[in-house]
C-alpha cells in the first residue's frame, strides 16, 4: 500500500501536501486560498505500518494516542530541545490527532538511540560485535540492557523501502561534523532523560526513534516522540535479560504478523494480511495502557 496526497481525507481551508505511512501532512491556506509556507497542519491518521508496509486495517484512537503522548513528552522536553508545536487548535474533523506545526528543513536522517539490546540491533551485534560502527561488550543477549545509551542511526528510505543502518562517520558526511554532534547527542540524551522519566512510572524505554528539523542554527524535535510507534517500551518489574519482553508498542503487531497464525512469510514481497478484529482490539489496548502508564492520566 502506498499513499499520495490525493488519499488524505480533504479538510476544509486545507490543501494536502503527503500521505505517508501513518500521517498525514496539510498546507493550510491563506486569505486568498494559497497554502501557508510557514506552518503545516500534522494529522496522525489511524494506520498502521509493519516491515515497511502500511496495513490494510486501522487501529481506532491510535492516532489521538501518538498525538496526545507526544504533546505530552514534548512539554516534558521542554527545556532540553526546541519542538516543532504551535498550536492545538486545529479544524474540528480532525481535532484530538492533529497539531499545527513549524514547516521546517528536515534532516536526511532517522535519529535513533538505544538503551537496550534488542531488534535489528541485536541481529547486528551477533553478526559483528557491533551497532551501526558502535563496538559493544561480549556476552550481551537479547534485553541486555547497553553500558550507556548508543546513537545508532539509520537512512530514511522512501516507503516501501527499508532503512538502512549507517555510521556516524556517514551521519557527518551526510550533514556535516558540526551537526552530527548536536544531533548524535541531542538524541542520546532524549532517549536518557525519557528513561529517567519512564522509570519512575515502571517502565523502560529500550530504544526510540526521533527525527529533527533545522531552525538557523538550531536543532527542532519534529513529528513525534516516545510514542508507542516509535519506540519500544517494556515494564520494569517484566524485565528479564536473555528472552523477548513483552511490548507496550506495535511489537505485538509485528509478532502476529510473524506468527504462524497469520500465514505471512515476510520475504515473499507479498503485502502482509489485514489484522484480525481480536488483534486490532488489542494493539489498541496496547497504545492506550503505554499511554496511561507513562502519562498517568486515563485516556480520553
Amino acid at each position: 500500500m502506498t499513499t499520495t496526497p490525493s488519499d488524505a481525507p480533504p479538510i476544509p481551508g486545507h490543501a494536502p501536501i503527503y500521505s505517508g505511512k501513518v500521517r498525514d501532512l496539510y498546507a493550510p491556506l491563506d486569505a486568498n486560498g494559497d497554502p501557508r509556507e510557514d506552518v503545516l497542519l500534522l494529522v496522525a491518521s489511524d494506520r498502521i505500518s509493519a516491515y515497511d508496509h502500511v496495513l490494510d486495517s486501522v487501529i481506532p484512537d491510535k492516532g489521538r494516542v501518538l498525538t496526545q503522548l507526544s504533546l505530552w513528552w514534548f512539554e516534558q522536553f521542554s527545556s532540553l530541545v526546541p519542538n516543532h508545536i504551535v498550536s492545538t487548535d486545529v479544524p474540528s474533523e480532525v481535532e484530538g490527532r492533529a497539531v499545527l506545526v513549524r514547516r521546517l528543513p528536515m534532516l536526511p536522517v532517522e535519529c535513533i538511540a538505544r538503551a537496550y539490546l534488542t531488534g535489528s540491533g541485536l541481529a547486528e551485534y551477533r553478526e559483528v560485535g557491533s551497532v551501526c560502527g558502535v563496538a559493544l561488550p561480549d556476552g550481551l543477549t537479547e534485553a541486555s540492557p547497553l553500558p550507556e545509551t548508543i546513537f545508532t542511526p539509520t537512512t530514511k528510505a522512501p516507503m516501501g523501502q527499508h532503512d538502512q543502518p549507517i555510521t556516524y562517520a556517514q551521519v557527518e558526511d551526510l550533514i556535516g561534523a558540526e551537526l552530527a554532534s548536536k544531533v548524535a547527542e541531542m538524541t542520546t540524551s532524549i532517549l536518557a532523560h525519557g528513561n529517567e522519566i519512564a522509570a519512575a512510572r515502571g517502565i523502560l524505554v529500550a530504544d526510540t526513534k526521533v527525527e529533527f528539523g533545522v531552525a538557523g542554527d538550531e536543532l527542532v524535535l519534529a513529528d513525534e516522540v516516545l510514542t508507542p510507534d516509535s519506540s519500544r517500551f517494556w515494564r520494569a518489574e517484566d524485565h528479564v535479560v536473555g528472552v523477548p519482553q513483552k511490548s507496550y508498542d506495535k511489537q505485538y503487531v509485528r509478532d502476529w504478523l510473524t506468527s504462524a497464525e497469520s500465514g505471512w512469510d515476510r520475504t515473499s514481497g507479498d503485502a502482509p494480511p489485514a489484522l484480525p478484529a481480536d488483534v486490532v482490539a488489542a494493539t489498541r489496548e496496547t497504545y492506550v495502557a503505554a499511554y496511561e502508564a507513562i502519562t498517568g492520566d486515563t485516556f480520553r
